[in-house]
C-alpha cells in the first residue's frame, strides 16, 4: 500500500520507522533483530536509507592511495526482505548522488518488479566522490529532478523514448523537508519554495528532518500551508543516546538543539542518564505532536532499537 493511502486510512497517529543498512560485510541477523523489535509496534512503512559510492585516502610505501568502495549496499535486498517477510511496506530512498539517471531508472524497475510501492527521493549527501559520467549517461543534480524522473516513469514515460508499450510505474513520492531550513537554503521561505516545487513535480508526501523543538515542525508546517503546500508533512524524530551527539547531531544535520535539553544532557554523569533525558524529551515530544492530531511520527533508529522500545513502553504504545 502506497504512504499516502496509509495516511488517509489511518483512525490514530501512525508510528514509522528508519533504518540503514549493516555495513558491507555486516550481519544481515543484526538488523533483522531491530526490524523484529519494532514490527511489533505495526508500523504501516519502514524508511530504508541508500548510500553512494565513498572517497577514502590510505597512505601506503608506494604513496597515496585512493579508495572508492560503497560502505553499505543492500537497500534493495533489505527492502525485499521486510516486504516480503514481514509484510510491512519498505520506503527505499533514492539518490541524486552517486548514481545516474540510467541506474536510478533500472533500481526503480527493480522496486516496480518486487511490488515496492513507496519511495523517498532526496539529493543525498556528498560523499567527496563525483562519478565520471560517460557518454549517453545523465545525471539529476538536484532531488526536485530525481522526483520529475520518478513521475515520467508513472506516466509510462522511460529514458529509452523509443520503448513500445512501456508500462507506467506507479509509485508514491516522497521528499525531505527542512523545518529549520536546508544547509544550502539561504533561507526557511526559499527552502519551502524547493519544497513546492518537488510536489508540483510530482511529490506525494513529505518527511521532515529531525527537529528537538516541536515549534519549528508547527512553524514550519503553517508557513508551508501559507504557501499553498497541502501534502501531508510527517515530522522526524531521532532520540538521543550519548553526550557526544550534542555537537555530531547538529553538525552532520544541521540544526539547533534547545538550552534546556543542552544543559540536562550536559549535568548527566553517564550515558544512561543520557539515554534517559533523550527518552523522556521524545516523550514529551511526541505527547504534543499527538495532541495536534498529527497524521504520522517517523523515528530514525538507524540500527539501534533499544532507545525507541524504551520510548513506546513509556508512551503505552
Amino acid at each position: 500500500m502506497k504512504v499516502i493511502e496509509h495516511l488517509s486510512r489511518a483512525k490514530e497517529t501512525l508510528i514509522s520507522f528508519e533504518i540503514i543498512p549493516p555495513k558491507r560485510g555486516g550481519d544481515i541477523h543484526s538488523l533483522l533483530k531491530v526490524v523484529d523489535d519494532i514490527a511489533r509496534y505495526n508500523p504501516p512503512f519502514i524508511d530504508i536509507t541508500s548510500h553512494a559510492a565513498e572517497v577514502s585516502y590510505e597512505e601506503t610505501p608506494q604513496g597515496i592511495k585512493r579508495k572508492i568502495k560503497r560502505k553499505r549496499p543492500g537497500t534493495l535486498g533489505i527492502c525485499a526482505l521486510i516486504q516480503n517477510k514481514y509484510n510491512i511496506d519498505a520506503v527505499p530512498h533514492v539518490l541524486c548522488h552517486g548514481f545516474t539517471r540510467e541506474e536510478t531508472e533500472d533500481f526503480l524497475i527493480d522496486l516496480q518488479y518486487l511490488g515496492i510501492e513507496n519511495v523517498l527521493a532526496i539529493r543525498g549527501e556528498n560523499s567527496g566522490y563525483q562519478k565520471p559520467i560517460i557518454a549517453g549517461r545523465s545525471v539529476n543534480h538536484y532531488a526536485v529532478d530525481l522526483v520529475k524522473q520518478i513521475n515520467d516513469m508513472n506516466a509510462g514515460k522511460y529514458l529509452e523514448e523509443d520503448l513500445v508499450d512501456a508500462r507506467p510505474s506507479n509509485f508514491c513520492i516522497g521528499v525531505a523537508s527542512y523545518p529549520e531550513k536546508h544547509i544550502a537554503a539561504p533561507n526557511l521561505e526559499f527552502d519551502i519554495r524547493n519544497l513546492k516545487n518537488k510536489i508540483n513535480a510530482g511529490a506525494d508526501y513529505a518527511v521532515t528532518q529531525m527537529f528537538y523543538d516541536n515549534r519549528f515542525y508547527f512553524d514550519f508546517v503553517e508557513k508551508c500551508r501559507q504557501a499553498g503546500i497541502d501534502i501531508p508533512i510527517i515530522p522526524g524524530l531521532k532520540i538521543i543516546t550519548s553526550k557526544r551527539q550534542l555537537t555530531s547531531i547538529p553538525s552532520a544535520f544541521h540544526i539547533s538543539l534547545p538550552t534546556e535539553l543542552t544543559d540536562r544532557i550536559l549535568e548527566a554523569k553517564n550515558d544512561a542518564e543520557v539515554l534517559e533525558i533523550g527518552i523522556d524529551w521524545a516523550y514529551h515530544q511526541v505527547q504534543e505532536l499527538l495532541e495536534h492530531k498529527i497524521p504520522a511520527i517517523h523515528f530514525y533508529i538507524m540500527q539501534n532499537s533499544s532507545p525507541i522500545k524504551h520510548l513506546m513502553e513509556k508512551l503505552g504504545l
